[in-house]
């Protein structure tokens, strides 16, 4: 099913409706963090190729934004079907490609198409409304005002390596239901598991040019892409450095930024210590940390630092490392040698400063064995910055109050936990937190698809979430009726009103 994608392990772009190579001549190779193989290479296109691809999609928009509601989600049932029955292969594509558990890898492919799904149904579930104008005061019945949503255009989808194709879909799908066209930029690790999708679109029979790919070196293309006059929307999800500099190089482009987070775990004294214990080891050390909703902190309250801890190391001396093809691994190779140097450098600067070691601190190349730090104070590195790898600091305080104002004197603001067996103590603090989502007793997390996921702060602007997502990707658009047009005063503009003739308007 995906073999028109590449000739010899070399993967090319979509372009109205056809995979074709880049005129430069030049590829990228795509190199697995588990064993530095080639996994493939990808095409490094030009300016000229980016302005083709967008200019295709101005020509698509024309005929796609007329297409009835019920066709548009047709098409993406068809590839929600055609993404499961080729979930298997292109999970073991991602594994390599970026180092994800092939369990992980085949979930999220699975939860895409399910997100593809739900977002044709939602599209669907999208009403307008018609508005009388005597709602308003001093208006009339003459007036009815019809609200319809409108496509806003080209949509720029850029996605992470993380999840290359579940954080492809929450960009494209939404922006596809709503009538618009995209244009999807994936990272260079998880570029080939984002073009798998993009086939799954085309075979689904999504009309040409309605979505384009583009790959190839940001230093050449990035900044071109995100200021280029064709591209009406900009969905990116990323680091909180690249989110800030595509802002201020789009303008007055619409955006949504989905960026970094540093999401703390506060656990109060009346909490159940071992399965909290056993949820925040899943939230921190899943996918080897790598996931923005990670669990990056611990703030443990009071006279429970002990416990927790213990518990904690139990927890964290049970994960399996190693190959994300082997059976019961969590921890991976991170996805490159750079990303193992910072978090490295991170766990040294916490020892340095007198942190405690509980577990960990080895390491195998891009391999880092899950590391659990106590007694981290705010002097340290690992207190502040996001690691994105699988480290997770213990901070201690004294007080829930504590808790609050070190979780939010964090730069980001996207997700929290609270952890108590009081639920009155989970909304006041939950009301306190400067986050876009907290979870009571839960790890972090994103999901379920269809509720809001957002960040504040540095973690982003705008919100994801498959109504709010279609939401931001269309416009409103109002007709407005005259019922009774000999009835309006054609010089103020007001009624008429009713049994006067024109002769008697002043």
């Amino acid at each position: 099913m995906l073999n028109e994608l590449h000739v010899n392990q070399i993967y090319r772009n979509l372009l109205h409706g056809q995979w074709v190579e880049s005129t430069s001549g030049k590829t990228i190779a795509v190199r697995s963090p588990v064993d530095d193989s080639v996994v493939g290479h990808i095409q490094a296109m030009t300016q000229s190729e980016v302005d083709q691809a967008i200019a295709d999609t101005k020509v698509a928009l024309k005929t796609w934004a007329l297409r009835p509601m019920s066709e548009r989600a047709d098409i993406l049932y068809r590839a929600a079907d055609l993404l499961e029955e080729n979930a298997d292969e292109i999970a073991r594509i991602m594994a390599m490609e970026i180092g994800k558990t092939l369990p992980s890898s085949q979930n999220e492919v699975i939860r895409s198409a399910e997100f593809i799904r739900f977002t044709a149904d939602a599209g669907q579930n999208i009403e307008g409304e018609t508005i009388s104008g005597d709602k308003f005061p001093g208006g009339s019945m003459n007036k009815l005002s019809i609200v319809t949503a409108s496509p806003i255009g080209t949509v720029l989808a850029i996605s992470p390596f993380n999840y290359p194709v579940n954080l492809t879909v929450s960009k494209v799908a939404p922006a596809l239901i709503g009538g618009n066209a995209c244009i999807m930029k994936p990272p260079t690790q998880g570029a080939i598991s984002a073009l798998c999708l993009a086939e799954m679109f085309r075979q689904a029979g999504l009309p040409d040019g309605v979505l384009n790919t583009v790959t190839g070196k940001s230093s050449e293309i990035g900044d071109y892409l995100t200021t280029h006059p064709g591209i009406n929307f900009i969905n990116f999800t990323g680091s909180t450095k690249t989110g800030r500099h595509i802002s201020g190089l789009a303008g007055m482009v619409p955006q949504i930024l989905e960026l970094g987070g540093k999401d703390p775990a506060i656990v109060l004294e009346d909490a159940d210590l071992k399965k909290t214990a056993q949820l925040i080891t899943v939230g921190a050390y899943s996918y080897s940390g790598q996931r923005c909703t990670a669990v990056k902190r611990v703030l443990a309250v009071g006279s429970i630092g002990d416990e927790l801890a213990r518990y904690l190391t139990l927890e964290v001396e049970a994960l399996k490392s190693g190959h994300p093809m082997e059976e019961g691994v969590t921890i991976t190779p991170l996805i490159s040698s750079e990303a193992a140097d910072y978090v490295q450098g991170l766990i040294d600067d916490a020892l340095a400063k007198g942190a405690v070691l509980l577990s960990g601190n080895r390491r195998e190349g891009n391999l880092l064995y899950p590391t659990l730090l106590d007694q981290v104070t705010p002097d340290m590195r690992i207190a502040w910055e996001e690691p994105f790898g699988p480290v997770l600091p213990i901070l201690r305080v004294s007080s829930a109050e504590e808790a609050i104002r070190l979780a939010n004197e964090s730069q980001y603001g996207l997700q929290a936990s609270v952890f108590t067996n009081h639920i009155d103590k989970a909304f006041t603090i939950a009301n306190r937190l400067e986050v876009g989502t907290v979870q009571i007793n839960n790890k972090p997390e994103r999901g379920p698809d269809h509720f809001p996921f957002l960040g504040v702060k540095d973690s982003g602007m705008g919100t994801q979430g498959i109504r709010y997502a279609i939401e931001a990707m269309t416009r409103p658009k109002a007709i407005v009726v005259t019922i009774r047009p000999e009835l309006v005063n054609p010089v103020e503009d007001t009624p008429v009103t009713e049994g006067q003739g024109e002769s008697e308007i002043s």
